[in-house]
């Protein structure tokens, strides 16, 4: 069985431990509680064959990851009921392994840091491109998961 899964090349993967995990079809849970955005976002990602979960706000969000497969998380910074700072350090709490990607259109020198402490994968200023925001998630799975979607 062994040989089997180094011809194949999934050995390499099991034995990486469980931040690395055989992922297809990533889920991404986007959390904004504009709900434009998130349908913008949901348009963006899944034609590149991503599963999307829609989150209005951070206390939705943990929800959601408590109860369903999540391989990153997209948190706008500027929510009700929770900042996406706040449900960053809190989803961190529950799944530290889990990349969080923040996104504010007013971002400054003190959130930036905050983040950073809070380990956000990265942080990001709204408008973004499609392009960068895409390949900043890629990324983001790669690290994460050993992702080559």
């Amino acid at each position: 069985m062994v040989s089997n899964l180094l011809r194949q090349g999934l050995w390499t993967h099991l034995m990486q431990g469980a931040s690395a995990m055989l992922v297809e079809s990533p889920s991404v849970l986007i959390t904004d509680d504009d709900r434009d955005f998130r349908e913008t976002l949901r348009v963006v990602f899944e034609p590149e064959g991503f599963n999307t979960i829609l989150a209005s706000d951070g206390e939705e969000a943990l929800r959601i990851v408590c109860t369903q497969e999540v391989h990153l998380v997209l948190l706008d910074m500027h929510m009700p009921k929770l900042t996406g700072l706040e449900t960053l350090r809190r989803l961190k709490r529950l799944k530290s392994m889990l990349p969080c990607i923040l996104l504010s259109a007013q971002l400054d020198e003190l959130i930036i840091e905050q983040a950073r402490l809070a380990q956000a994968f990265s942080i990001l200023a709204k408008p973004i491109t499609r392009r960068q925001l895409t390949g900043v998630v890629r990324q983001a799975l790669q690290r994460t998961y050993d992702w080559r979607g």
